[in-house]
């Protein structure tokens, strides 16, 4: 099975600068990236949730497939490369082989992240104190079926 950077040598290639922005939370433009080479900070607001170096790491993603805007900001932490679409799901749409490599790429931070929410739920269950709500969150959380999705949180409905 072809990797995601191996599906995409025919795509345009960008290049970016230290502290130059691919995607800008809460914008919305269509965009996807994949990561070439070279190093990217995610960022909730001026908060870093994590940085990316990983070649075939795909951003912009989220905000296509949920047609919101982006969820968080893309920056370069060092020069990078990326090829990039500017019709996102029009691309994802067409192509077939790409969206089944993203869609395992999806299921990967799915499982991770019930995996954790799972261990939190188990640390907090039998707690009788404001942190019982945890595990009441968790549990609607882990449980959410909805067929559509409205981005934000009770407490904040911007994020």
């Amino acid at each position: 099975m072809a990797s995601i950077l191996d599906l995409c040598q025919a795509l345009p290639v960008q290049a970016f600068e230290p502290g130059a922005e691919l995607l800008c939370e809460g914008k919305t433009s269509g965009l996807v990236y994949i990561l070439i080479e070279g190093e990217v900070e995610i960022l909730k607001g001026e908060f870093q949730i994590n940085v990316v170096s990983d070649p075939g790491a795909i951003f912009g993603e989220m905000s296509v497939l949920l047609d919101i805007p982006n969820s968080a900001t893309v920056r370069a932490v060092t020069p990078c490369t990326a090829y990039f679409v500017k019709d996102g799901e029009a691309f994802l749409r067409s192509h077939q082989e790409i969206a089944y490599q993203l869609s395992k790429l999806l299921a990967q931070r799915v499982y991770r992240l019930t995996s954790y929410l799972a261990d939190l739920k188990r640390q907090f269950e039998h707690h009788d104190d404001h942190l019982s709500m945890v595990d009441e969150v968790l549990e609607t959380l882990t449980h959410d079926q909805q067929q559509s999705f409205t981005p934000g949180s009770d407490r904040d409905p911007g994020i």
